[in-house]
Parts: C-alpha cells; sequence; structure tokens
C-alpha cells in the first residue's frame, strides 16, 4: 500500500551529489525526482547505537540531505561489537561527534544536526518537531513510549525496532497518517500498551545481542524511512516484521489500531520522574572504589557494596565484600520490599551495583525513597570493573578469576545460592 511522499523535492541535485547516487537513480521506482526528494529530507535518528548506526550510514549514503542525530553517550569499547559507525579511536568521544564525522566522510553535502542530550518530556517535542521522520533506535522502555506519544502528536512518522539476542521486530507507526491514503493510523501502544515493569525484559547489556543483527535491522530501518520520504512501495505500517536470527525466519504480524490514547499512564508518570531522580544519583568510578575498599580494610571508611545481579551472574564476577541482594528481591513493584530492608542496613552508605548500570540505578532510586540518604552507583557496573581486574587493578571473585582468591569479609556476592535463576523473558528490546 503506497502513500503520498512526505517531502517536495530540491530543484536539482549538485554535480557531485548526482554521480555519488547514480547507481541508486537508476532505480525506476526512486529515479531523479526520488533522489531529489531525499535531499530535502530532514530525517532524526534517535540514539548512535547498534540499530541507530546502520541506519545513519545508510540514510546518508542514499543522500538524506539534513540528518539530526540525538545521544547523550560517549563511546565505549563495549559499543564497538555492534555500533559501526563508531570506532576504536573514538572511545571516551561523544557519540554524535564520531557519528557526525563518519557522516561527512560518506556524504560530504548531508548536513549533520547534533543533538548531545537526552531525550525527556521536557525537550521531546521542541527536538522531534523540526524533522519529517523520525527513528528510534534507543534502549529503553520510557525513551521508546516518550517518542512514540510524541509522534503522535506531532504527527509524524516513526519507524521502530527492537533487538535483543537473536530476535528482532521491526515496523512503522503513524497514528495519523495522509487522509485519503487508505492507511490506518497505529502507534506504539496498539502493539503494546504500557511499559513492562521494571525488571521484567532485559536489555543488550545483560541478555547480550549480536551485532550482525543490529547491522541487518538497522538498514532495514533505513529502507522504511526512504521509502517513506519517496512515497515508494508498501511501508511496514500496520504489520509488525519479526526476525529470528537463529532459524533465519522472517514473519509477518498484522498490527490493527486499538484506539487506544498515545498518551502516558499516571503510572508512566511518575516512572519518568523516579528515572530522572535514578539519572541524577551519584556515582563511585572502580579506582575509586578500589581506594574505599583499602581504607575499609584498615578500618577508615565504612559502607556497603549491595549486587542486585541475578546469582548466576555474580556466581562468574563479583566484587570483594558485595551483599547479593536480586533487584526482583529487593524491588516490589518499583518499591523497596520488606525482604529488601532487613537485608540492609539503613545507615550505612551503600554503593549500589549491577551489570553495566541500568538495574543498580533503578535500585538506588528506590532505597533514596525509602530513607537511605547515603546511596551512589558504581560507574560501569562489573563490566568497568571487570576491566580493572583484568589490568591488575582491582580484586576479582568468582568462576571467572579463578588465580584471584582474596579473603572476604562478611557477606558477599560470590557466596553459594541454590535458588535458580529465571527463565529470560522474549520480549526485546535494545539498542
Amino acid at each position: 500500500m503506497a502513500i503520498p511522499p512526505l517531502v517536495d523535492p530540491v530543484d536539482r541535485l549538485s554535480a557531485s551529489e548526482s554521480v555519488r547516487t547514480a547507481r541508486q537513480r537508476r532505480l525506476p521506482q526512486l529515479n531523479e525526482l526520488g533522489q531529489r526528494r531525499l535531499a530535502n529530507a530532514r530525517v532524526l535518528v534517535l540514539g548512535a547505537g547498534g540499530l541507530g548506526s546502520p541506519a545513519l550510514l545508510y540514510l546518508a549514503a542514499a543522500g538524506v540531505g539534513t540528518i539530526g542525530i540525538v545521544d547523550g553517550d560517549d563511546v565505549e569499547p563495549s559499543n564497538l561489537q555492534r555500533q559501526i559507525v563508531h570506532g576504536q579511536a573514538d572511545v571516551g568521544r561523544p557519540k554524535v561527534d564520531s557519528a557526525a564525522e563518519r557522516i561527512a566522510e560518506i556524504a560530504p553535502e548531508t548536513t549533520v544536526v547534533r543533538h548531545a542530550e537526552r531525550l525527556v518530556a521536557n525537550n521531546a517535542a521542541e527536538i522531534l518537531g523540526g524533522y519529517d521522520v523520525v527513528i528510534d533506535g534507543t534502549d529503553n522502555f520510557p525513551t521508546r513510549f516518550l517518542v512514540n506519544d510524541t509522534c503522535a502528536r506531532l504527527g509524524l512518522p516513526l519507524v521502530w525496532a527492537s533487538v535483543l539476542r537473536f530476535d528482532a521486530q521491526l515496523s512503522v507507526f503513524w497514528a495519523t497518517p495522509p487522509a485519503g491514503s487508505g492507511v490506518t493510523g497505529v502507534h506504539l501502544r496498539d502493539l503494546f500498551p504500557t511499559p513492562p515493569a521494571d525488571g521484567e525484559v532485559p536489555n543488550c547489556a545483560d541478555a547480550g545481542v549480536l551485532g550482525a543483527l543490529c547491522g541487518q535491522v538497522g538498514s532495514l530501518m533505513a529502507t522504511e524511512t526512504i521509502k517513506l520520504i519517496t512515497g515508494i512501495g508498501s511501508p511496514l505500517i500496520g504489520r509488525v516484521l519479526v526476525i529470528d536470527a537463529l532459524s533465519g525466519r522472517f514473519s509477518e504480524i498484522p498490527l490493527v489500531g486499538t484506539g487506544i490514547a498515545a498518551e502516558p499512564t499516571a503510572a508512566e508518570v511518575a516512572a519518568e520522574t523516579a528515572r530522572v531522580a535514578a539519572e541524577n544519583t551519584a556515582e563511585v568510578s572502580g579506582a575509586e572504589l578500589v581506594e574505599r575498599l583499602e581504607a575499609q580494610r584498615a578500618g577508615n571508611d565504612n559502607f556497603l557494596v549491595l549486587d542486585v545481579r541475578e546469582p548466576n551472574e555474580n556466581a562468574e564476577s563479583s566484587i570483594p565484600t558485595a551483599r547479593l541482594v536480586p533487584l526482583g528481591e529487593l524491588l516490589t513493584d518499583g518499591v523497596l520490599s520488606d525482604t529488601g530492608r532487613a537485608a540492609l542496613p539503613v545507615e550505612t552508605p551503600l554503593i549500589v551495583h549491577c551489570h553495566a548500570g541500568g538495574r543498580a540505578a533503578r535500585a538506588a532510586a528506590a532505597l533514596r525513597e525509602a530513607g537511605f540518604t547515603d546511596v551512589s552507583v558504581l560507574t560501569g557496573g562489573i563490566v568497568a570493573w571487570d576491566d580493572l581486574v583484568t589490568a591488575g587493578r582491582a580484586p576479582g571473585i568468582g568462576s571467572r578469576w579463578p588465580s584471584l582468591e582474596p579473603t572476604p569479609t562478611g557477606r558477599h556476592a560470590s557466596a553459594p545460592d541454590n535458588r535458580a535463576a529465571p527463565a529470560s523473558p522474549t520480549a526485546t528490546t535494545s539498542r
């Protein structure tokens, strides 16, 4: 089902752009007119990560005239397995800068707008409102629903996808498609009415993700965007493409508009408030924690390291003296549980960690809400700590470190635990 082109064409392409896009312009469905529409298009890519990276590269290569990038993070070594717009030399640099420079190498005439910030309720409409189409490559549910609701309110088409492990989903949402197009409006809440509860669905930092699948899906997102801009083909509106990379199967699920409002619930508003508070949580670096552990051993510091991961995770690698209280036991419906309260001394400073930081931030916010006044989060979680252990700058416990056997004090995360780890959910979300 074709829809009218989103964008009017520019008068003409430059000589260099005509040469660069010659093979694409020979496609009869796209041709010179479609290429001129691309040159006049403004596309916003949310997240220069696993999905955003291939989308950015192929949008630039396709000749999109203006590309906006929203990302407030810096490049980390663990990004490079799937975030192909960045390189080893970019580690530590802002992702928007790294991505913008790569785009300039591919398509010098493309204008890149750098939004080096996080998308929140207060800036979403202002940022998204300046573009023709939005690509969502974000990595958390609150932001995904914020993007959906903002696009619905502004009347913008949204190219959406999620990837986790070996599975992916892809669709195009447009709450108010052009009148007379014959297309029925749909948006994210027709597929998932509300975000899942905290901890219900893992992210790629916790569960893993296949980098090559991110490349496939990000390229498909760029393709859907090109179709919308030029008015060719049948966009994935009202359809969800499901990919199982292990079996090599692509399937399709119909999606029908339910009439549900594209608005956050009261619970989501409260959760967003808590999330913003969590982002303002004090952090402790791995190097600082090493110093404090040494001071604690000498009797000059008093604090508790709280590990909120699952038993199987801390059995592999953990921090000496850390106390294990899995997030599912620590919190009930996002609030500190009786079990969690009983396990922790309220007057003792807490340093919370998980795999990479997401669960620790949620735990820290709930602890502060429950009256724990001195709560901080370990920057980068056990991932950053393991890097220090590998470099010989920190002690490690667990099956990953058979040669390191420091004597712990108190209860620590490597203590035996006979509880079985919960089964992993199948729903997906990843950047």
